[in-house]
């Protein structure tokens, strides 16, 4: 039995030299913690922060950390990235097996902007690493910042079929349509719901061919992945993901998205997204 123990820690043993050729970044082994950091260092963002120039020490260093070994393996990271890389490399970590659990800004001032996003995936040792090496080929892309120009006070939108698609009557003012779904959770034995807050809402401008919309989800964390995903494979770029309060129950995440194209079409991928999560239609 001790030698079948012996043999069974060897196996589940983290292969640092594997998970190096697969992410395509070096690491170190923390012996401590049984862990093993590889990490990327983005000296070629060039970014400065109020004028203090930004460099890997500084916090523009992503990484990604790998413990258990074998099949029982669990990775968590931070992605440094430019605007224009997030949703490119997002994309890579959903579609490849991991989680994406936040997406936010670490600087003020900084230029060009700097994005942080947080993944996370439990599994095989070399599916995730071969997974993070696909983020990590995200960052060597420029990627295209999508744009459009719209003016809502000359919008054309016809709020009829945006009506008909989210099953509901928005609201048509300034140029801008918008509808909203309301949830609850509780803070301190307090009941929170749409006006305090708790919402997912859409807003689009433009015309009905060509349309931006933007809006919030209001999300339990099970629901965060799935909507998540049905948002990037229709081509909705995701913005930002955290919290907007802290104590509540059950818990709520918020996600910030934002999307060109045709109206109907992105509406119907709101719908699909809302669809992945407990809301009321």
């Amino acid at each position: 039995m001790h030698l079948i123990a012996i043999a069974m820690m060897l196996t589940a043993a983290l292969n640092t030299a594997k998970i190096e050729q697969l992410t395509g970044a070096k690491g170190t082994m923390d012996e401590k913690e049984s862990a093993f950091k590889v990490t990327v260092p983005r000296d070629d963002i060039g970014a400065r922060a109020a004028g203090v120039k930004l460099t890997p020490p500084l916090g523009l260093t992503a990484w990604a950390a790998f413990s258990g070994g074998g099949a029982n393996t669990m990775v968590m990271g931070d992605i440094v990235l430019t605007e224009e890389q997030v949703n490119p490399a997002m994309s890579a970590a959903l579609d490849n097996g991991l989680e994406v659990s936040a997406l936010h800004n670490h600087f003020f001032w900084d230029s060009p902007k700097v994005m942080f996003m947080h993944i996370s995936g439990r599994g095989d040792e070399t599916k995730l690493a071969a997974a993070v090496g696909k983020v990590f080929s995200a960052l060597k892309e420029k990627g295209n910042a999508p744009t459009a120009d719209i003016d809502p006070g000359k919008s054309t939108l016809d709020p009829a079929k945006l009506d008909a698609v989210f099953g509901k009557k928005g609201e048509f003012k300034n140029g801008v349509y918008k509808a909203t779904w309301g949830r609850t959770t509780k803070v301190h034995g307090m009941t929170m719901g749409n006006t305090m807050g708790v919402n997912t809402w859409a807003a689009l401008a433009g015309s009905d061919d060509k349309a931006v919309i933007d809006g919030d989800f209001a999300m339990l964390e099970s629901e965060l992945q799935g909507v998540l995903k049905t948002l990037r494979h229709a081509g909705i770029n995701i913005v930002a993901i955290h919290s907007h309060m802290s104590g509540e129950q059950p818990r709520i995440l918020f996600l910030h998205y934002w999307g060109i194209g045709p109206a109907e079409e992105l509406a119907k991928a709101v719908m699909v997204a809302l669809k992945e999560t407990k809301t009321k239609a």
